[in-house]
This record gives structure tokens, sequence and C-alpha cells, in this order.
């Protein structure tokens, strides 16, 4: 696939799995055998571990994933982004706090024949997890 093609899978996964929360996206945008190298701690790196997560997102509403920047080679594209959400429901035990959220992040996503393999994250959760009023320690 060409660049362009792989950075259009990106805006996909971007807008139709972060933005929307859509699951069945992840069946269609992601390869069976994807590897996520970055999984929370109890979380599976695997697509059920990765579809489990994107379910946990549910517990915010007003989602909204801004891509910043977007740099492609090859099979990989980089993606710099901001997400945003209200804590509405309870997330990883935390009781939902109404509070308005933001988390930046980059993205590091391997797209081979137009499916996501494989996917690397770099993302402020010591940040996220104080806005929502968890304290280091």
């Amino acid at each position: 696939m060409s660049i362009e093609e792989n950075k259009a899978v990106a805006r996909r996964w971007n807008d139709e799995i972060w933005n929307k929360g859509n699951l069945a996206a992840i069946d269609e945008l992601m390869a069976s055998n994807f590897v996520w190298r970055n999984a929370p701690p109890g979380m599976a790196s695997d697509l059920e571990g990765f579809k489990q997560y994107v379910a946990s997102l549910s517990s915010f509403s007003e989602v909204k994933c801004v891509t910043e920047d977007m740099v492609a080679e090859g099979e990989k594209v980089a993606v710099r982004w901001t997400w945003s959400g209200k804590h509405t429901g309870e997330y990883m035990g935390i009781a939902p706090t109404a509070k308005q959220t933001t988390m930046t992040g980059i993205s590091i996503i391997h797209i081979v024949g137009g499916k996501i393999t494989e996917e690397w994250d770099e993302q402020d959760n010591l940040g996220f997890m104080a806005q929502l009023g968890v304290k280091a320690g």
C-alpha cells in the first residue's frame, strides 16, 4: 500500500475508534494477529485486550480525538494526538467525576495490507489520572 493509503487507514483509525468508539471498526481496521505494544497493566496486548480498552472509554462522553500531526514512512504511520472527554461513568475502578479530561500522546501504527498489525503508544497517563483525582504514590 502507498504511504497515502496508510495515512488514510490511520485517519480512519482515529475517527472510528478513538472519536466514535466504534468497536466494529476495530475488526475492519486491525489484523486478527494485532499486537498492542504498550497495553496498560492488566490488559492483554492482543486484539481482544485492545477492544476491552476501547470499550472502557465509553465511561467518557463528549469524546474528541484530534490528530495534531501525522508522519508516514513505508508501513508505519506516526500520529501525535490530543484526546479529550468528560468522565461520566466508572473508568478503571474510578467513580464518575464529571470532570473534563485531556490526554496527549503519540502512536505509531504498523500497517500491512491495509490492516493495523501493531501499535506503540506514548501518552501522559500520569497527567490524565491526576485530572481524575488519582494521586501518585
